[in-house]
């Protein structure tokens, strides 16, 4: 009885919010209408390598022109978003804005897309930030993603099985080739976690997948060292219209 008391006080003092707008909602960690309507979820047929929608239907798996043009390392990804309107604001205040609150609902909605591509023993790991910028932003948004996703999956979950042992410039702005070239080589397993990757799969959490350049650093990354196979999932795919 006291739980709720305190409950029914907070609510009052503190009214759930959107996570989007700010504006008054029924629950915790919810959108509003509008900020829902301007959501754009992944559904229907999706590339099997990305998660990026696909027009039409099909009973086997399909692939983006992407990831058609650009062989990936990893057997298949999946996205709960695609990046523009409450979805590009979204993953920008988890990035850049300190918002926290948001991987707790993001989780779920990846967690709809990925729960077909787990597999048994599959362990989560998260891209890893170098150390510089670690230290400047203070918290991984990948591994706030990722921990929260793995409960939902119950999957085993390692927060530094990958390290960024040279750090990269930003890739605002820069081409794909540019993309992979900046992070051919940049990731690698973190030996004092490599007996938590061989002979296993590996999912691996990223919030936003561009041209694929750090998930397939990161896919190789595992691969090498021993991984059985390697599937990502991420919050939200960049599409060509972004």
């Amino acid at each position: 009885m006291a739980r709720a008391v305190l409950q029914t006080l907070l609510r009052a003092v503190y009214p759930p919010r959107c996570l989007s707008c700010g504006e008054m909602v029924e629950t915790d960690f919810g959108l509003c209408g509008a900020c829902w309507r301007d959501t754009p979820f992944v559904a229907g047929l999706t590339c099997d390598a990305c998660g990026l929608p696909l027009p039409g239907d099909s009973d086997r798996a399909e692939l983006c022109d992407d990831c058609l043009s650009v062989p990936r390392p990893w057997e298949q990804g999946r996205a709960a978003l695609v990046y523009r309107d409450t979805a590009r604001r979204l993953v920008l205040a988890l990035k850049h804005g300190d918002r926290h609150d948001i991987a707790r609902p993001a989780a779920e909605w990846m967690a709809r897309q990925t729960r077909p591509v787990v597999t048994e023993g599959m362990i989560a790991v998260p891209v890893p930030l170098h150390l510089r910028r670690m230290l400047k932003r203070r918290y991984n948004q990948s591994a706030l993603l990722g921990q929260a996703l793995a409960g939902h999956l119950g999957l085993d979950w390692c927060a530094d099985a990958l390290v960024r042992a040279q750090a990269t410039p930003s890739l605002d702005g820069k081409s794909k080739e540019e993309r992979f070239a900046l992070l051919a080589g940049r990731i690698a397993v973190n030996p004092r976690r490599a007996d938590r990757i061989a002979g296993r799969p590996v999912l691996i959490v990223d919030d936003v997948m561009t041209s694929g350049a750090t998930l397939g650093a990161a896919a190789e990354a595992c691969l090498a060292a021993g991984a059985s196979r390697v599937c990502v999932t991420v919050l939200a795919r960049v599409g060509k219209d972004a």
